[in-house]
């Protein structure tokens, strides 16, 4: 909940020196303080619908008036218990922990404040005070902030699942801060003390140094270059941080979304591959075409069809580039949902991840017409671009090199653990999503492994460097295992069920 303006006795952190603070051990506030939002019910809303949903999000915000009220005109404590309630009871912990660490991270690191992460990180020993559930936080504040130590809010659990109440000593606020800091530290003062509020001003008492970070609506968040760590994989549905307002959006949107995303998913599925455009723009989904399209395949001479190598944004791309090309082409996939395969209007072969049966594959739909591959493996949000496999460069000569890149404003379109099924619903539910689909030219013959003598991963690594510059993205080395144990704490594999 945010906060309200009291008198200050403290100087500001913009006049805290960090120069020479190796040494030196600071202890901070989050909300308002390393975070410039003063306000946490955006981060418990986030766990409220990435792991309860749409119901339980509209609960919270049911509840909200009453958390403020109790905040503003009870106690700060009283109000945060009734957030903590709202969004864990009956959540489980494995749940609410996954969405700490795929999720909170890419928010929290949206928001940090660029005076308060100056003094923070300059000391080599940092420790944080929080109202906001341990759960929540320490994945952020220890894997991306450095933090040390990390002493917040605890949440009851039974039998693996949130009760919706706190641990004793409660809340950590006020009087508790500085108990907590007294624990920690014993009798010895930490150099340095940043806070924002009233509450936080028992534990600043007890530090050498103590600095408030006052409230500075139009102060700009610590860029993404200078982050203190890459946010390259996150997951999640939602696009923005949720405010109030925008949690009442998205759940009058919500049904409403759903059904034209039924309608939409429909039009792609059931027109004509040369009337897909046109439906999808009558239908509010915007496709940007540029570069040359290739033209079709010539099957009375025996041509080998084209192999569009493309970025990966969702599982939908293959079906724009189908859509931008206007006839029908087959694609390649591995850990899509059987719902995908039945809804998709073009021909979809699974992978086996078995090198020899896949380049097998791979030869035998090139022989059959034109084939788009993704050779990322996986999606990636971020502008960046996970290796490319290289098993492609082998098998044909006739590549085009096409980038993709997508607009959503509400939900996202990939998920790493939740069920894929519902990937392109949620992509068609945004209001007015878009996709760009840029063709390259076609590789010359000097650079493929064929005509050039140039080795597979030597083909790869071009094209990933070719559709980065493009997009004006990174290229990085990271692969389909990497965000899948960054995300869900396994390599993505699927694991063949057994016959009995």
């Amino acid at each position: 909940m945010e906060t309200q303006t009291y008198f200050m006795p403290y100087p500001t952190v913009d006049k805290c020196e960090s120069i020479g603070r190796d040494n030196d051990t600071v202890v901070a506030d989050l909300d308002g303080t390393l975070l410039r939002g003063r306000s946490s019910f955006p981060y418990f809303a986030l766990v409220a619908f990435e792991a309860g949903g749409i119901f339980r999000l509209l609960f919270l915000l049911l509840v909200s008036p009453l958390a403020g009220f109790l905040y503003y005109f009870i106690s700060e404590s009283v109000g945060i218990q009734v957030l903590v309630f709202a969004s864990f009871t009956g959540l489980k912990i494995s749940d609410i922990d996954s969405v700490a660490k795929a999720v909170l991270v890419k928010f929290y690191s949206e928001d940090l404040h660029p005076e308060s992460w100056r003094v923070f990180s300059s000391c080599g020993r940092r420790c944080v005070l929080t109202a906001n559930p341990t759960i929540m936080v320490e994945p952020f504040l220890k894997d991306y902030l450095g933090a040390d130590v990390v002493v917040g809010t605890e949440i009851g659990v039974w039998r693996g699942r949130a009760t919706g109440f706190v641990k004793k000593p409660g809340v950590l606020v006020g009087e508790k801060k500085a108990a907590a800091l007294k624990e920690v530290f014993g009798e010895w003062s930490p150099e340095i003390g940043i806070g924002d509020r009233m509450t936080d001003f028992p534990f600043m008492k007890l530090c050498q140094e103590s600095y408030i970070v006052p409230k500075k609506p139009a102060m700009e968040a610590v860029t993404r270059d200078k982050l203190p760590k890459p946010i390259i994989f996150h997951d999640g549905r939602l696009v923005q941080k949720p405010t109030p307002l925008l949690v009442l959006l998205i759940i009058l949107w919500f049904p409403i979304g759903f059904l034209l995303a039924c309608l939409r998913v429909a039009a792609g599925s059931l027109l004509p591959a040369r009337f897909v455009y046109h439906g999808f723009r009558a239908l509010g989904v915007r496709v940007t075409i540029k570069g040359t399209t290739p033209p079709p395949v010539q099957k009375s001479t025996g041509q080998s069809g084209v192999l569009f190598v493309c970025s990966h944004r969702t599982l939908l791309d293959p079906i724009f580039l189908y859509t931008a090309l206007g006839r029908p082409i087959a694609t390649v996939t591995y850990s899509v949902s059987r719902l995908s395969e039945i809804l998709s209007p073009i021909k979809t072969v699974r992978l086996t991840r078995d090198r020899n049966a896949d380049a097998a594959m791979i030869k035998k739909l090139l022989g059959e017409g034109d084939l788009v591959i993704c050779p990322e493996g996986t999606t990636c949000r971020e502008p960046f671009l996970l290796r490319f496999s290289a098993l492609f460069a082998e098998l044909t000569d006739e590549i085009v090199p096409v980038a993709m890149v997508n607009k959503m404003s509400m939900f996202h379109g990939t998920t790493a653990r939740g069920w894929k099924g519902m990937d392109p619903f949620y992509f068609f539910m945004n209001p007015r999503p878009a996709y760009e689909v840029t063709f390259l030219d076609k590789l010359p013959s000097e650079l493929t492994c064929g005509g050039g003598g140039r080795s597979s991963h030597d083909v790869a690594n071009y094209i990933q460097r070719l559709i980065a510059a493009c997009l004006s993205y990174e290229c990085t080395s990271f692969t389909r295992k990497d965000k899948y144990r960054a995300l869900a704490g396994n390599d993505g594999t699927v694991v063949k069920k057994s016959k009995a």
